[in-house]
């Protein structure tokens, strides 16, 4: 078996419903395989075909949503509970457009030419511009035989209503459900580019976005079972990004809910780089709107907890969640009141680049943790290999099938990489920064389960113990040895020159 999960194959069956019975019945599942498993338990179905033994895959993507979100969220929680976290997920840059390329495509911003949400070096125009469109999880899963949804936010600067590439109402290769919006941060008064028909929604409760997709999510599985179709699902939240809109049933939710103020609240941490290091004390008004937005932000993720739970339940009444890989996460982290910065991102900070992902499905071990570095390029392969589809080799990314199926980590990459171009200078970007939120200039950084070391533009450089600093707050750089720092650089410069998995994947072990 290829540890980059090339010739990985997941045994096909229809395994009991997502209940707490996974746990139990795990050990039954890896010993005797999915197919046997599901002939020995009651209610189990008739051995599917080729095509339906390939499982359904949900992938639920959040925008903004930092780890300490989670606790609020007790549907994400059972996730958990039934399916396997990782510790240590991060993202290619703590930025919307980025991140989601790298996510589309399994490939880092190096390679995709997207640093930003628009310009030259970002956004939907240069994403597609650059036939980023023509090879990513879509295609290749809907060439594999895959129906394929996408539903809720695209990339920054898709309009539903623009004309692309000759095609008005544009709607993207591979997929066969697209139920996307533009400017849906507010939730409210926004269009939808319904399958090339764009649809305005209003003002009215029932035109809460997310709840929108969560409808057309139920609606999208329930035809996919009955066509007897392996299907994948994205639905991708606009929540809980700015300006923080809750369902107006939340809105009076979490009375008195301040945001968490650990070790680094208010505190700059040591020898901090120059675009932090001038950073003063948060005022006493600054604290209390820090406060009102974290708690919109719990509001607000209410609604995508209750999607989660519409979407088990939806799966469980069409007889597939047996066969469906249920899969949560973030597109980047996010900050409060963290280093004396007002809400933001873009950071190097683990408030911003490290986020959950959490997987649930049928013989992945419940209740476990994975440790070990991994990032959003490596959701592409993962993808691929549960649906059996080929990934190319130009893919930067690995599979986490091995990660996910084997009790302990087999050899694994050392280190994860982050990518970004600043400061942000566009005042009509959704997330340009606001003031005193950090807007950092260009800098690479390696993030292994132990450090973060980022060196800057300008040759500033930070470097975090996170073993005895978990809160990232002594930069002990200067004090490295001269031997160290040159292996860090070395490393860092690797990673950032990759092409390719086999490239890539050698680079990933340089750093120690």
């Amino acid at each position: 078996m290829d540890i980059r999960g090339r010739s990985w194959t997941v045994a096909g069956g229809a395994p009991p419903r997502r209940t707490r019975l996974i746990a139990a019945v795990t050990a039954l599942v890896l010993a005797v395989g999915l197919g046997a498993a599901a002939c020995a338990l009651p209610g189990a179905q008739a051995a599917p075909s080729a095509e339906q033994a390939k499982p359904n895959i949900v992938f639920v993507l959040t925008d903004d949503l930092a780890t300490n979100l989670v606790q609020y969220m007790p549907h994400v929680q059972e996730l958990a509970k039934a399916g396997t976290s990782f510790s240590n997920y991060t993202v290619t840059d703590s930025l919307c457009c980025p991140s989601r390329s790298s996510i589309f495509t399994g490939r880092f911003p190096h390679n995709t030419g997207i640093y930003t949400n628009g310009g030259d070096d970002g956004g939907f125009g240069t994403f597609n511009g650059k036939g980023e469109e023509n090879d990513t999880t879509a295609t290749s899963l809907r060439h594999a035989g895959y129906r394929t949804g996408m539903m809720g936010k695209y990339l920054n600067g898709y309009q539903p209503g623009g004309t692309v590439d000759g095609q008005a109402n544009y709607v993207p290769p591979g997929w066969d459900e697209w139920d996307v919006a533009g400017n849906g941060y507010p939730e409210f008064d926004y269009d939808l580019n319904e399958n090339h028909k764009v649809v305005h929604h209003g003002s009215q409760p029932k035109d809460y976005l997310t709840d929108v997709l969560s409808g057309k999510a139920s609606d999208f599985i329930t035809s996919s079972a009955t066509a007897h179709s392996p299907f994948f699902l994205e639905v991708a939240s606009f929540a809980p990004h700015a300006p923080y809109t809750p369902a107006p049933q939340d809105a009076s939710s979490f009375p008195g809910l301040k945001a968490p103020q650990g070790a680094a609240y208010d505190t700059l941490p040591s020898d901090a780089p120059a675009w932090l290091a001038d950073r003063t004390p948060l005022t006493d008004k600054e604290k209390q709107k820090i406060d009102t937005a974290f708690r919109k932000r719990v509001q607000a993720v209410q609604s995508v907890d209750r999607m989660i739970a519409s979407i088990e339940d939806t799966l469980s009444k069409a007889g597939v969640a047996g066969n469906t890989e249920i899969v949560f996460s973030s597109d980047n982290g996010y900050h409060m009141g963290e280093y004396r910065l007002t809400p933001g991102k873009m950071t190097a900070f683990d408030t911003d680049v490290r986020v959950p992902l959490v997987v649930s499905g049928p013989g992945i071990p419940a209740g476990r943790t994975v440790a070990a570095p991994v990032e959003n390029i490596d959701l592409r392969p993962t993808f691929a290999e549960l649906g059996k589809a080929d990934t190319p080799s130009s893919v930067d990314g690995n599979s986490l099938v091995p990660l996910l199926r084997r009790q302990s980590p087999p050899d694994w990459r050392t280190a994860a990489l982050v990518e970004h171009h600043g400061p942000d200078t566009t005042p009509e970007d959704p997330d340009f920064p606001a003031a005193n939120s950090g807007n950092p200039p260009s800098y690479q950084a390696l993030r292994t389960a132990d450090y973060t070391y980022v060196e800057y533009t300008g040759g500033a450089k930070e470097y975090y113990d996170r073993r005895t600093d978990p809160s990232e707050l002594h930069n002990t750089a200067s004090k490295l040895p001269a031997a160290t720092l040159t292996m860090l650089h070395n490393a860092l410069q690797a990673m950032s020159a990759c092409h390719g998995q086999d490239a890539c994947w050698s680079a990933a072990h340089q750093a120690h």
